[in-house]
């Protein structure tokens, strides 16, 4: 069984053997003691600027299991590391019809996936475009096209995380997190993922990856329908029968409602059959530019541009003794803001980046945390709470270009843009203070203010904010129970971002398997 040896500390100029070399030095174990050694999670220290350094955990199989026990003994730096090996409960039970999945984000595909290597042959509904389809219609859109309300950045395969840096960071501490590493890795990720303290996609990446999963699950037996629409269902004495499409009508052994953070439609159907649903907190804010070489220059000081640190990355937060927070979120080095709507006559942002990270400008969403006492009790007044701001910002900007303006402007210090804004369709200068309620601006003001004294960069009045960012996370949870089934319906399965349970591709990822384990430990595969 591999061990770990951790904290293990190299300068920023360190490759990885030379990490492994350390590693060995500090535990007095020469190359000829080990079989194999790779590194295990490595991140940058940039707490000390002139102190920048690596902090490294190196995994080794040795030859002698003994030594490895002897070094665990001896070391509190060494560890035993064991590798998760999924092993679902499968009932025996069986129930008729396919289990149905609504979405075909990290959620949906993880979920099918792992339903369809145990024979399960799920049907997948999207309602929008597969990737390639999909590219073309977002990429038109950006280019003055009209936007397409059911395949665009929120609605396609690869859901939300298929237009964005990519990031595989998570606040959830749960072992299928290295799980889903392993597989992005199957499908075409690269190595370092496994390791690296911050890893990430790129949009590019992601691309090929989705459509990699795609046809592992159809060659297992499944069914991906694109362009289709979850539209109703029906239920019988508290269990699900059937599922509709605008296309037909689907007999259901269960259906997982992967459906993303933006299905608004989707919301308002479930609460009209019955569904017990809730306003939950989210965010909304901007996105706010730097050049990346500033960034890279607050965060690396008279390290910036050395070979092997990383493109600058950081995540700062304010919070009030009433709760509120103001925090950045989705920080994208090197990348791009983008147009992210799913509704006519709105604007949204983004953040994007391309795995090289290699564009000028580094964004990062600037966004102040917002919940039922500031837009209402009612399931879906949080949708209405974003809506209004989103088709606010379309009337500021006269169509789809976004409102944007410098930080100077935004705070009453009136400056010329430092940043050239990089949102495609463009940007139209405003007043951003008259977009946002006062409770947003007032406490984005106090954290730039904040903020400018923990990274040079946000001291910059010429810095460009762009907004409204405004799908942070789900403004909804669909209410489950600890079997993760829709209270009351035993076979419905609410997972991922849209439903409340998760935060990024990792979470959802990782949701959508526990719902599809959830599935096999209900009934068996019946075709």
């Amino acid at each position: 069984m591999p061990i770990i040896v951790m904290n293990i500390q190299t300068p920023p100029s360190a490759t990885n053997e030379d990490k492994i070399d350390a590693a060995l030095k500090a535990v007095s174990l020469s190359q000829s003691d080990i079989e194999n050694a790779g590194i295990y999670k490595s991140s940058i220290d940039a707490r000390k600027r002139t102190d920048i350094h690596f902090v490294s955990s190196v995994m080794l199989t040795l030859k002698s299991k003994a030594l490895e026990e002897k070094l665990c003994r001896r070391y509190k730096n060494v560890k035993y590391v064991e590798e998760l090996h999924l092993n679902p409960t499968i009932s025996k039970e069986k129930r008729s019809g396919r289990v149905v999945i609504s979405g075909f984000g990290p959620c949906g595909m993880f979920c099918a996936l792992l339903l369809s290597e145990y024979g399960y042959k799920p049907i997948v509904l999207e309602r929008g475009a597969d990737v390639d389809e999909r590219v073309k219609a977002v990429e038109g859109f950006w280019g003055g096209k009209e936007l397409d309300e059911r395949t665009n950045v929120q609605f396609g395969e690869g859901g939300a995380g298929t237009f964005s840096d990519g990031k595989l960071t998570t606040r959830i501490n749960d072992p299928l997190i290295r799980y889903v590493l392993k597989r992005f890795c199957e499908f075409g990720a690269p190595k370092e993922i496994l390791y690296e303290a911050k890893p990430h996609l790129g949009t590019d990446n992601l691309r090929g990856i989705v459509k990699g999963i795609r046809q592992r699950i159809i060659a297992n037996g499944g069914e991906i329908r694109f362009k289709t629409k979850l539209t109703d269902f029906t239920l019988q004495n508290g269990q699900l029968r059937s599922v509709a499409t605008e296309h037909d009508s689907i007999e259901a052994s269960a259906l997982v409602l992967a459906i993303g953070h933006s299905a608004r439609d989707t919301f308002e159907m479930l609460l009209n059959k019955g569904m017990i649903l809730a306003p939950k907190p989210f965010s909304v804010g901007a996105r706010i530019e730097h050049t990346q070489k500033s960034v890279d220059e607050s965060l690396y000081g008279s390290f910036s541009g050395s070979a092997g640190l990383p493109k600058g990355e950081y995540q700062l937060s304010l919070r009030k003794p009433d709760g509120r927070a103001v925090y950045t979120f989705c920080m994208c080095p090197g990348g791009s803001v983008v147009a992210a709507q799913s509704e006519l006559n709105t604007v949204v942002t983004n953040g994007m980046s391309e795995h090289s990270r290699d564009k000028e400008n580094a964004n990062s969403a600037l966004v102040v945390s917002v919940s039922p006492n500031d837009f209402g009790s009612n399931p879906l007044d949080g949708v209405k709470f974003a809506r209004k701001i989103e088709q606010r910002a379309f009337a500021l900007s006269g169509g789809y270009r976004a409102p944007a303006s410098t930080v100077g402007d935004f705070i009453g210090d009136s400056s010329k843009p430092s940043v050239t804004a990089s949102y495609k369709p463009g940007v139209v200068p405003c007043n951003l203070n008259k977009l946002f309620p006062k409770l947003v601006s007032d406490m984005m003001k106090e954290g730039i203010h904040k903020f400018s004294s923990e990274m040079k960069c946000f001291a910059d009045k010429g810095a460009m904010l762009t907004a409204p960012e405004t799908r942070t996370s789900s403004p909804v949870r669909i209410t489950r129970d600890d079997n993760m089934c829709a209270l009351g319906v035993s076979n419905i399965y609410p997972a991922g971002e849209g439903a409340g349970y998760a935060g990024g591709i990792m979470s959802a990822a990782v949701d959508g398997l526990k719902a599809a384990m959830a599935i096999m430990a209900s009934f068996a595969p019946n075709v």
